[in-house]
């Protein structure tokens, strides 16, 4: 058995996670680390290396965080309630903050005239979740897609299609200053582009933080509809800005993680990325 040679980049980063978490189904959360770096390809030495890089914890720990009832644990012990998450000051450590988003949508008019007149411009870059595909306008990012299980060739296909009447222009100089900061956990301006009833499910999300979740019904509690968890959970999956609006934090009401539009492996590994990250700095 041979180390990979890859640089340490956060793409090559998330293949391993992604590696693991698929032996870890097969295998069970008990395996241990000699297992687990042996079935992956590389040392124990270099594989607890990753994983401290990572996310700050070690793999047997990270374990607990992959397994399919963490996100019953997290809805049993992170759970957030939208409608209060304010006034308890809860939301300061959410993305909205963490980040220091600032964001603006479309009007109705200019969303229903589907981009027309609107240019576009896109690159893809390394993330902690692989590669991802991010679009921007000269307000800010308006679709980030992760490619990891659907390929850039799908994902760019989904977001153009979400404004068929724009102008996309590949352009990676210009989106990866943007793109790189707010994959990193800096200031990130969001151009959000959805109808009226989108957007209010999309603010919802902001308010919940990181290493939290809620539910499809709080959300739609929270939004004034309390009657619309189907539509609610069909915009949360047409969240165009994946991980800035943290859609991966909505699950269903039993705790099972529900869908999520660029593959539930990136869900999972986003939820015990961010979970692993909040334990390992409380």
């Amino acid at each position: 058995m041979t180390d990979s040679l890859a640089p340490e980049r956060p793409a090559y980063h998330y293949a391993i996670i992604a590696r693991a978490l698929a032996e870890i189904d097969a295998g069970g959360p008990g395996l241990s680390l000699e297992d687990l770096s042996a079935r992956i390809g590389l040392s124990p030495a270099h594989f607890q290396r990753i994983f401290s890089q990572w996310v700050g914890v070690s793999p047997k720990r990270y374990q607990q965080y992959l397994t399919l009832d963490h996100a019953r644990r997290l809805l049993a012990e992170r759970f957030t309630v939208l409608d209060t998450a304010l006034a308890t000051g809860l939301s300061g450590a959410g993305r909205l903050h963490d980040l220091f988003l600032r964001w603006e949508a479309m009007s109705p008019g200019d969303f229903a005239r589907a981009g027309a007149g609107l240019e576009i411009r896109w690159g893809v870059f390394p993330s902690p979740f692989g590669e991802a595909l991010v679009m921007a306008t000269p307000r800010g990012i308006c679709g980030l897609a992760f490619c990891a299980e659907t390929g850039r060739e799908a994902a760019m296909a989904d977001l153009a299609g979400r404004w068929p009447a724009a102008r996309f222009v590949e352009a990676p100089a210009d989106v990866a200053p943007m793109a790189e900061a707010a994959l990193a956990g800096g200031a990130a301006d969001l151009h959000l582009i959805g109808a009226p009833f989108q957007i209010k499910v999309w603010e919802a999300l902001l308010r919940i933080p990181s290493g939290h979740v809620t539910t499809y019904s709080e959300i739609a509690q929270a939004i004034g509809h309390p009657a619309a968890v189907r539509a609610v959970g069909t915009a949360v999956g047409r969240n165009p800005v994946s991980f800035l609006i943290p859609c991966h934090r909505a699950l269903r009401k039993s705790g099972a993680l529900g869908g999520y539009h660029w593959g539930l492996p990136v869900k999972r590994a986003m939820l015990a990325w961010e979970a692993a990250r909040t334990d390992a700095i409380a």
